[in-house]
């Protein structure tokens, strides 16, 4: 399986994987269940190799670890995930 930072460089860099629609899939602690957001809505911080950021429906700002990511979904199909 790839990992997921290369598969998230894929969806940022190669212009025809990129196309389409894509979700991302975490997992919340607090909420003890998967989070799936549009890839559209998470930021991804200049030189920070380790997690990304996502606004929640409050406003408020959470940093993810890419170790929290759980799937990858493209147009709605599962492409990408690890073991909860």
């Amino acid at each position: 399986m790839i990992p997921v930072h290369e598969l998230l460089n894929r969806i940022r860099w190669d212009k025809d994987f990129g196309k389409g629609s894509f979700e991302i899939g975490f997992f919340d602690r607090s909420e003890g269940n998967i989070i799936v957001v549009p890839f559209e809505e998470v930021y991804f911080k200049k030189g920070d190799q380790f997690s990304f950021e996502v606004i929640d429906p409050e406003g408020e700002t959470h940093s993810v670890p890419f170790h929290r990511i759980k799937e990858i979904y493209k147009n709605g199909k599962l492409i990408w995930h690890r073991e909860h």
